[in-house]
């Protein structure tokens, strides 16, 4: 094994840990994720809330960043970028998707796939809005994911821009910056447990309910 990579918990290391208990099967799986996530807020030390965001091109290639989750509701999990980006045309030509977060402080992580739809722009505008005046200036500056000739070119870009606005609170959200919403049709939890018997539920969606079944690790 590759010594930069950390070796598997031995015995003593298991037996220095404690039990967990089982993830509980709840009606509301996406109110049950507000908890987790809420717990997750006081443990982890950076982006509680980043999570990956797996994509497919027009290939069929599959493609995965970070991304931050930005709003919870029963519609779904909402996130916000250059609707002109790699992610943003990829999910406009599939409009499907899968999220997972990590909480390595609470070894726990969540994985969701579902549906993709745009948010609304009033919620992009207040979102915007709510973001400091330097990033929203950074946000319209970006031609984001294309190529760049020279980090100097970005910068004066911003130069400009700042120019226009200076840093008040009246920057308008660009039309080509947008969000977007994953529909769940699958949330699955999973928590860590000794010796590789990990615990996972998995939620499917069923007309306006879930079923759950629980599996092997």
């Amino acid at each position: 094994m590759s010594p930069v990579i950390p070796p598997s918990p031995s015995a003593a290391d298991y037996a220095t840990g404690r039990d967990r208990p089982l993830i509980p099967v709840v009606p509301d799986p996406i109110a049950f994720f507000r908890d987790w996530m809420a717990e997750a807020r006081t443990k982890e030390p950076n982006d509680s809330n980043a999570m990956s965001l797996a994509t497919v091109d027009s290939e069929g290639m599959p493609d995965v960043r970070i991304v931050l989750l930005k709003e919870i509701s029963e519609a779904g999990f909402s996130f916000f970028t250059n609707l002109q980006s790699q992610k943003g045309r990829q999910l406009a030509d599939n409009p499907r998707a899968a999220l997972c977060l990590h909480w390595k402080s609470l070894r726990r992580q969540v994985r969701i796939r579902g549906n993709i739809t745009r948010v609304s722009d009033a919620e992009a505008d207040a979102y915007f809005a709510s973001r400091a005046a330097q990033s929203r200036i950074s946000a319209i500056a970006s031609d984001q994911s294309r190529p760049l000739p020279d980090r100097a070119v970005f910068e004066q870009r911003i130069a400009e821009v700042s120019e226009v606005y200076g840093d008040g609170p009246d920057i308008p959200r660009p039309e080509f910056w947008g969000g977007f919403r994953l529909v769940p049709t699958e949330i699955e939890y999973w928590q860590d447990q000794a010796f590789r018997m990990h615990d996972r539920v998995r939620y499917t969606r069923a007309g306006d309910g879930w079923t759950t079944t629980r599996l092997y690790p």
